[in-house]
């Protein structure tokens, strides 16, 4: 029984991915703490949150909006990646694990909201 955002397995992976995010940074150039290391904590943290504030929201149209708002915020996540790997702070090796983590989580919001717009509102 789901009794709380933490339960759900999207949850768990956008928090994972944070994680792997704050890890990956820790290494980046000093000069970025206050530029490309806070936006991309920022937003990889939006995906998370969003998805725990969705969970709670009474109505489907709510949750769905929540979710949505963790879609754009995981492709923000994405765009940083790219924009990394460019700089030259991280390894291809990386992207490519970040990437991964992020079509999987991008792949079971996309299923949630399907889920959500097929039931009648509550």
């Amino acid at each position: 029984m789901i009794k709380s955002f933490k339960d759900l397995n999207i949850w768990q992976k956008a928090h994972g991915l944070v994680l792997d995010i704050y890890q990956l940074t820790n290494k980046f150039p000093k000069e970025e703490k206050f530029g490309l290391v806070s936006q991309i904590r920022r937003a990889a943290v939006s995906v998370v949150a969003n998805i725990a504030e969705g969970f709670r929201k009474r109505s489907n149209k709510e949750k769905v909006n929540f979710y949505t708002y963790s879609q754009s915020s995981l492709d923000e996540v994405e765009y940083y990646i790219i924009l990394c790997r460019d700089l030259n702070f991280i390894t291809e090796d990386e992207k490519q694990k970040i990437d991964k983590e992020i079509q999987e989580i991008a792949s079971m919001l996309g299923g949630l909201i399907k889920i959500i717009k097929n039931k009648k509102s509550t």
